[in-house]
């Protein structure tokens, strides 16, 4: 879903306006945008490679400071308004949104940054449960809005001369792999979700057009060009992750047995990133068969991000989009984390014309597919997909139209 320049400077417009409503005074506004996943999965926590790209949908950060030592935090999408002390944070989660913002505050308050007392009107717009990583979109966006109200003047007369002065957003002013990482250990220390890196990286890094290639051990990374006629189109199958969790501790687990099994052969091997096709064929077979096939979707999955970044360059799409049916192939039979409603979303993209590749993207059982499609095509992806997939489930999925897009900014 691209949205224009005038939607987001009218968007902000109304926020601004809002957050005026409810404190008083003009804020400054941020985004961060949430993701989807190229090609990559279940990678990053092997020390692999990934390869996610920005999308429009994202989180937007009101903010303004306050005179004293209080953070309060409104939720326009669950009109909820919480409020709490700098020097009493609270120190376990709540399950509650909230935690979030609190998480990450908690990070950057143990990191050394000294924060002062803020209003912020949170808004988001990334679908919830469809694994396009709306918590890291929160995450970075208020993040990296504390973050650059604390670099800025707090008295008001300096403030409106800084307005003039500074330019709307300084991307060199916040190191945003550090922004990322904290923002990363605020997910897995306070909300407890043992998340990799990925997410809350490319919501700090992410460029407009590009595709973002990571290695998530070293956090090397480069931008990859996405043309401008291919949309990244994403299907929802509306089944949510009611399985997710303890399945994805699993697999880590599963993982982890197959490094502590191929070891024994490969003592320099501290991750499944540092174990190749040849040495799974030559040791693998001494694994459990579920733990075999567990490393072998890793292993290849980790060659097939790094033949897909070649590919992109090239701008050979149709070499990328193999390499997307194989990727799906391979979490469907070997990692075993797709399901039938994911099966049937490819099966069906498959079969509408303009498509270059499809699989399932995220963690899995249940969430979303994507699909590399010709622009032009698009409209007719879209009623293929949709009618196919109501009339063999009775379920009506959400189809989202995106375009690669900008990481974490300032938007006024």
């Amino acid at each position: 879903m691209h949205n224009t320049n005038l939607a987001v400077e009218n968007h902000a417009h109304d926020l601004g306006q809002r957050f005026i409503q409810l404190f008083g005074g003009s804020p400054r506004i941020y985004q961060a945008p949430g993701r989807v996943n190229l090609i990559g999965e279940h990678t990053d926590y092997n020390d692999g490679f990934v390869m996610p790209a920005a999308i429009g949908f994202c989180t937007r950060v009101s903010i303004a400071p306050r005179h004293d030592r209080k953070l309060v935090i409104h939720s326009e999408n669950y009109s909820e308004q919480v409020e709490f002390d700098l020097d009493r944070l609270p120190a376990a989660r709540a399950r509650h949104w909230s935690d979030y913002v609190i998480g990450v505050v908690q990070m950057l308050v143990r990191s050394g940054k000294n924060l002062g007392g803020a209003n912020l009107l949170v808004d988001g717009n990334v679908p919830l449960g469809a694994g396009l990583s709306s918590s890291a979109s929160i995450e970075v966006a208020v993040g990296y809005a504390l973050l650059d109200l604390g670099d800025r003047a707090l008295d008001q007369t300096e403030l409106d001369r800084t307005e003039i002065e500074r330019p709307k957003d300084d991307r060199t002013n916040i190191d945003r792999t550090k922004l990322a990482l904290l923002c990363q250990q605020a997910e897995n220390e306070f909300v407890g979700a043992r998340c990799g890196i990925m997410d809350q990286f490319v919501a700090s890094h992410g460029e407009h057009g590009k595709a973002l290639l990571l290695d998530c051990r070293s956090l090397e990374y480069r931008l990859l060009p996405v043309p401008g006629d291919v949309a990244l189109v994403i299907c929802n199958t509306m089944v949510k992750h009611s399985m997710a969790k303890g399945e994805y501790n699993q697999r880590r687990a599963e993982c982890e047995a197959g490094v502590r099994g191929l070891s024994k052969h490969l003592p320099n091997a501290r991750a499944l990133r540092d174990v190749t096709p040849e040495d799974l064929e030559a040791y693998g077979r001494e694994l459990p068969d579920v733990v075999m096939r567990r490393c072998r979707h890793v292993i290849g999955e980790n060659a097939r991000v790094l033949q897909a970044a070649a590919a992109l360059e090239l701008g050979d799409l149709q070499a990328f989009g193999n390499l997307m049916r194989e990727s799906h192939r391979s979490l469907r039979d070997d990692f075993e984390v797709s399901c039938s409603e994911l099966d049937l979303m490819v099966e069906l993209a498959e079969q509408a014309e303009g498509v270059y590749g499809t699989r399932m993207t995220g963690g899995g059982f249940g969430g979303c597919t994507i699909a590399l499609v010709q622009v032009d095509c698009v409209e007719a992806f879209k009623r293929t997909v949709q009618e196919g997939y109501e009339r063999s489930t009775g379920c009506k999925p959400e189809i989202y139209v995106c375009s690669a897009a900008d990481g974490v900014g300032r938007l006024a």
